[in-house]
C-alpha cells in the first residue's frame, strides 16, 4: 500500500484484519476499520496527494531525501551496492529509485521470510543502514500529512514495526 493505492479487493482483505489489545494490534484494528468504510477511488486520490501530487506529493518516501534533503544521493548508491550483494535486482518496468520505503520494507520482509537469503547479522546491518536512520520520521510525517486519512493507521503500523525491529536488533547485537 506504500507503492500503489490499494484496489477494492485489497481494501476488502485488509478490512478482515483483527488486532488485539497491544499497540500494534490496535493499529491493525484501526486500519481494518478504515478499510471497511473506504472507497477505493478516495483512497487512490489520497495516495496521489500523498506520494505523487501535481509536481510533487506531500511526502517523498525516499531514504536519500530523508537523509540528505535530495533525491538520488549517496544513501541510494550504498543501497544499490547492498541490494546487488543480496541478489536483489530492480523489477522490470520500475523507474523509481530503489530507496523507496515500500521497496525497503519488501526487502526486509523477504529477508525475514527467507525469500532473500540473509543471516540475522545481514538483516540487522541492512535495517540499521537503510531503514533505521529515517523510516520512523517518514511514518511520523505520514501520520500528520494533511491528506492522510486511510494512511494514518498504516503510518502507525509502520512506525511501530520500525520501533520493534530497532529494539529487536539492538537486543541481538
Amino acid at each position: 500500500m506504500l507503492s500503489s493505492a490499494p484496489d477494492q479487493a485489497l481494501l476488502n482483505h485488509v478490512a478482515q484484519l483483527q488486532g488485539d489489545k497491544t499497540p500494534l494490534g490496535c493499529a491493525f484494528t484501526a486500519l481494518a476499520l478504515c478499510a471497511k468504510t473506504a472507497d477505493s477511488a478516495r483512497v487512490e486520490r489520497e495516495f496521489f496527494e500523498l506520494f505523487i501530487g501535481v509536481g510533487r506529493g506531500e511526502l517523498l518516501p525516499y531514504s536519500s531525501f530523508y537523509q540528505t534533503g535530495f533525491l538520488n544521493e549517496r544513501p541510494l548508491a550504498v543501497l544499490r551496492d547492498d541490494l546487488s550483494r543480496l541478489g536483489v535486482a530492480r523489477a522490470n518496468g520500475r523507474h523509481e529509485p530503489e530507496d523507496h520505503i515500500a521497496l525497503l520494507m519488501d526487502v526486509m520482509a523477504d529477508m525475514i521470510s527467507g525469500d532473500v537469503v540473509a543471516s540475522a547479522d545481514i538483516q540487522r546491518a541492512f535495517f540499521n543502514r537503510h531503514i533505521a536512520p529515517w523510516a520512523a520520521q517518514f511514518f511520523d510525517d505520514l501520520a500528520i500529512a494533511p491528506s492522510a486519512d486511510f494512511y494514518r493507521p498504516l503510518a502507525e503500523i509502520g512506525r511501530l514495526l520500525t520501533d520493534i525491529e530497532a529494539r529487536a536488533f539492538a537486543l541481538a547485537a
